[in-house]
């Protein structure tokens, strides 16, 4: 049987920051074709060991060799640019690829405007131009921290897509666990010094590691049976301790360090007190917000328009979107960071808010870990008359005894991140808003929020483009659609995509691709913006469809025509999307076309608007 030489080959590779050794005599493998995943704890060295391989750092000891002549690319977890620098400029800067091709990838991925500097663009839009400069490049292997960080969830689909379909090989760190199960044959576990290999994907790894744990925490429990037993004959007679077999003194030690291992711990169970919520909640009457055109000849940026919402008690609601719809300023306005333009939001009482922004808490570096919390609180309430101590609630979340000592600026990102979590829900509130909690969270520190969130007492609004997070808990979503469009939808993320694959498929239209889809807005006019919450009302029965009018014969005539215009800028637009993506457009006919199809978005958005104002 043939053998296949791999890509990359690391060799007992050993790193250390400062007096904590991240990782010792690392040794594994990547062979052509295999997608690894790298999974581990926030703070055991993923980006680290990313950046070595990749030559950004140096390590203590070992070796890394590649295959002679491998054409590899890296994306770093954060992207750095000059922020003076336009789009095409910061590509061409770090790839040496033609400007055609440069655009044909930027468009894409939903990069139209290559002129705009690098310093305006969103967290998603700068992960999308570094993303288009490393798959533009076309290398034999990808090197991927965090690829699907700050994407929306309509681009992480396609990239995933993509990573299927053109069989590159990869090793990537990220924690979409439903990305990790379709895109990834191999997962590589990092935990303390030692690296598990297994030969499958996120799926496959969870059973055999469960496996592993299992063995090991039998062996553990033999090993601590026949230590009590050995302690007891060590002990004997002391007076002739002297005398007793040397072997057996050493297999002692040997029994005395397996048995002082550590167990593994069952799922975690943490259930904290949040206080008393009434029944009034929040109640959105009529919310508008738009932002100004930003440019000349581009026109104003609808967030909400006439939005009425009336939370229920103990809600679990997701919120989804395309970047840039406006899910973090609907999140500001609730929680009074934003003023509305018209409208207003009013919050019952007893509501207690609890807010994990995507920006993070600022905190004294110089501070210890213990000592950020303590601020907080000493104690924190389990209800029941039960407590824990600042450093009990800190060790549920992975802060060992030792680490909670160190000092703020010795943790990782991903560290600040899950301290920051333990903040905001130390505080017992009633009201959890989440706006994108999992980027740069691990996987254990993920499952342990899901678990909390599960038993959680409270309301919970998150807002998030982890698909498997938003499964596990959330039981109804607000779909920001662009333009002021927002629909109610009864169930999770993989409901609300089977639901919309199910449309397709009964109509004949593609799914819908970016900015919410116009055409599927017009098959599916369901806004929750006509009113308090009723369901029968949104579904055009009831007393909501006696309380429309007819519509005049002014109106009847515009309506059709403007169909007859919406059906044409469509075709343009499909005719578009494929001629930039056929690659045998010239660099001036890509520039025209990307600035056209910028232009036909926004007539599309106008007059769907309109259809949609003389639909209701």
């Amino acid at each position: 049987m043939a053998t296949v030489n791999p890509f990359l080959q690391v060799e007992g590779l050993t790193y250390s920051v400062g007096d904590k050794t991240l990782f010792r005599d690392l040794s594994f493998g990547v062979a052509e074709g295999q997608r690894v995943g790298l999974i581990a704890k926030n703070g055991e060295g993923k980006t680290s060991l990313l950046n070595i391989i990749a030559g950004k750092q140096v390590a203590d000891n070992g070796s890394i060799t590649w295959r002679r002549d491998l054409k590899v690319a890296y994306l770093e977890q954060i992207p750095e640019y000059p922020r003076e620098m336009s789009v095409m400029d910061a590509c061409l800067w770090q790839c040496k690829e033609e400007p055609r091709r440069i655009q044909e990838y930027l468009c894409k991925l939903d990069i139209f405007d290559h002129g705009q500097p690098v310093g305006e663009l969103s967290g998603g839009q700068l992960k999308r131009v570094a993303l288009a400069n490393v798959l533009c490049r076309e290398p034999d292997m990808l090197i991927l921290d965090e690829p699907t960080n700050h994407l929306d969830l309509q681009m992480i689909e396609w990239l995933e897509g993509y990573l299927i379909r053109s069989n590159k090989t990869l090793l990537m760190v990220t924690h979409d666990r439903y990305f990790l199960n379709r895109v990834c044959s191999v997962i590589l576990e990092l935990d303390g010094e030692c690296l598990y290999t297994y030969r499958g994907n996120y799926e496959y790894y969870l059973e055999k590691r469960q496996e592993r744990i299992d063995a090991m925490n039998a062996e553990i429990a033999r090993a601590n049976n026949l230590y009590r037993y050995e302690l007891e004959w060590m002990r004997r007679m002391p007076q002739a301790r002297g005398h007793k077999a040397s072997y057996r003194k050493e297999a002692f030690a040997e029994l005395e360090a397996k048995a002082h291992q550590k167990v593994e711990e069952k799922s975690l169970s943490l259930k904290v007190k949040s206080a008393y919520i009434g029944s009034k909640i929040f109640e959105a009457e009529y919310v508008s917000k738009t932002f100004p055109a930003r440019e000349e000849g581009m026109g104003p940026k609808v967030i909400l328009k006439d939005f009425y919402y009336n939370f229920s008690r103990y809600e679990k609601m997701g919120i989804i979107g395309a970047n840039g719809t406006g899910k973090s300023t609907f999140v500001k306005m609730l929680l009074g960071e934003v003023k509305p333009d018209s409208g207003r939001f009013v919050v019952g009482e007893t509501v207690r808010f609890g807010y994990f922004s995507q920006e993070g808490l600022q905190f004294d570096s110089q501070m210890k870990v213990i000592d950020a919390v303590r601020r907080i609180a000493e104690y924190v309430d389990l209800g029941e008359g039960r407590q824990l101590s600042a450093m009990q609630f800190l060790q549920h979340f992975l802060f060992s005894p030792l680490q909670q000592q160190n000092y703020i600026y010795k943790l990782s990102g991903g560290e600040q991140r899950r301290l920051y979590l333990c903040t905001v829900l130390m505080q017992n509130p009633n009201f959890l808003i989440l706006d994108e909690p999992t980027n740069d969270l691990d996987i254990i520190t993920l499952n342990i929020l899901e678990e909390y969130l599960r038993t959680f007492k409270g309301c919970l609004i998150v807002v998030s483009h982890d698909r498997y997070f938003m499964d596990k808990v959330v039981d109804h979503l607000l779909v920001f659609e662009g333009d002021g469009v927002v629909r109610d939808y009864p169930g999770n993320y993989t409901q609300y995509r089977n639901a919309q694959a199910e449309i397709a498929k009964k109509t004949g239209r593609a799914e819908p691709k970016k900015r919410g889809g116009q055409s599927e807005r017009r098959d599916n006019a369901l806004q929750v913006s006509s009113g308090p919450k009723d369901r029968g009302a949104a579904d055009g029965s009831g007393a909501g469809q006696a309380a429309r009018r007819r519509l005049s014969y002014k109106e009847k005539k515009e309506m059709e025509a403007l169909e007859t215009d919406i059906s044409a800028l469509e075709a343009e637009k499909s005719y578009i999307e494929t001629a930039l993506c056929s690659g045998t457009l010239s660099v001036d006919d890509l520039t025209e076309k990307s600035r056209r199809l910028s232009q036909l978005s926004e007539e599309l958005d106008a007059k769907e608007m309109r259809w949609l104002e003389l639909n209701e």
